[in-house]
């Protein structure tokens, strides 16, 4: 069933676990998401970022998708997480993951998502306030939930990038819930977008545990959640090397840590870099065991990419050949479905390792089964 955020938040909340959030790029990704969120009995939230919506919508140099991209790769995301999640066992949130405007928010929406975060962490804090109370209040009308940000992380994912990091203050952090009326607040705490976090990186938990208190000492409900948090498996890195590729300085989060937040009350982890190391290993391996595959008229394309872009991880770079799959799902021939299984292993391999180390592996049951209209009503009755 499709859900929106707050009532996955609020279980894992209660229940002293971390939620996943797990970014996809294509329908097969979505597909494998949640069918090992399914084999975990966990909730599933996957998140399409505002520039995946452009690659969703058919452009090859997301960078500079258009809205018109955007609606278009809103509404395929859309569409596929309801043809595998509408039924599923388990509940599922379909979240965007940056949003940077109101247009991409109104995209997202219209095409089928479920909740909404609206970064406005490169603002003055006051218009970053604005422009997210503006969010919430589109948004909880169609009882869609909202994630803002406040802080700034270092590094670089798709078109979010910062030099530095600015740490949240938990007093500001007061007043911008009670005046936004956010359901959850990504901040800043020490982690960082990207590949490159830096070794033995140390999270500042006393950030969190001082956010959820002073929430808490308020009467206000908020959710805490964890972005650049992506572990970045060092095995795996290792791997890509060795089939050819040439990813360099890569560290992330030590699993240790992120799991040492999690009681300090983070309730949701953002995950994307480990996702696209693992299907990029695989498309790597596949081509690696199986050479005939390089001269195929269905996916040697995407072996050229990926033989000319060795520095490059993000499966992105590399699937434009096969943009009917990414899509739509289409998969015409044999060589296709080869290419589309490599891809589903990795992300459950990535994704699944996540939810046994987050906690949320069982839980699904816990949640309750909220609809949008449902939503939307109590939203409305609280004056949210």
């Amino acid at each position: 069933m499709l859900v929106p955020l707050k009532p996955v938040l609020d279980a894992a909340r209660r229940g002293g676990y971390a939620q996943g959030a797990f970014n996809v790029n294509a329908v097969c990704q979505a597909k494998a998401v949640i069918e090992i969120n399914e084999t975990f009995r966990s909730p599933a939230i996957l998140q399409g970022a505002d520039l995946a919506n452009a690659f969703m919508g058919g452009r090859a140099d997301f960078a500079n998708g258009t809205v018109a991209d955007k609606i278009v790769g809103a509404r395929n995301i859309g569409e596929a997480v309801r043809r595998f999640g509408a039924e599923s066992p388990i509940p599922v949130v379909l979240h965007l993951d940056h949003g940077h405007d109101m247009e991409s928010v109104r995209a997202a929406v219209e095409g089928g998502y479920t909740s909404v975060m609206i970064d406005g962490s490169a603002l003055p804090f006051g218009e970053n306030m604005e422009l997210t109370r503006e969010v919430v209040l589109y948004a909880h009308e169609r009882g869609v939930s909202v994630e803002g940000e406040l802080g700034v992380l270092a590094g670089v994912e798709d078109d979010v990038s910062s030099l530095t990091s600015t740490y949240t203050n938990p007093l500001a952090a007061v007043e911008f819930v009670r005046n936004t009326k956010v359901d959850a607040l990504a901040i800043s705490y020490g982690t960082m977008h990207g590949a490159s976090k830096g070794k033995d990186v140390k999270l500042r938990r006393e950030i969190p545990i001082a956010v959820r208190e002073c929430l808490l000492h308020e009467g206000l409900d908020c959710a805490l959640v964890s972005h650049g948090s992506s572990t970045v498996p060092r095995y795996i890195v290792d791997e890509i090397n060795e089939l050819g590729g040439n990813v360099q300085n890569a560290h992330g989060i030590p699993i240790a840590e992120l799991k040492a937040a999690i009681p300090c009350g983070i309730s949701k982890i953002n995950v994307d870099t480990d996702i696209r190391l693992a299907v990029t290993r695989n498309l790597r391996e596949l081509f690696e065991r199986r050479p005939e595959l390089k001269g195929s008229e269905s996916i040697g394309g995407v072996w050229r990419l990926l033989d000319e872009r060795r520095d490059q991880f993000d499966p992105r770079a590399f699937l434009p050949p096969v943009f009917d799959t990414v899509m739509h799902g289409v998969v015409p021939d044999d060589d296709r479905q080869a290419l589309v299984d490599a891809i589903e292993r990795g992300v459950r391999e990535a994704v699944g390792t996540l939810i046994v180390e987050f906690g949320s592996f069982g839980k699904a049951p816990l949640i309750e089964r909220v609809g949008l209209d449902e939503m939307a009503e109590r939203y409305k009755r609280a004056g949210l």
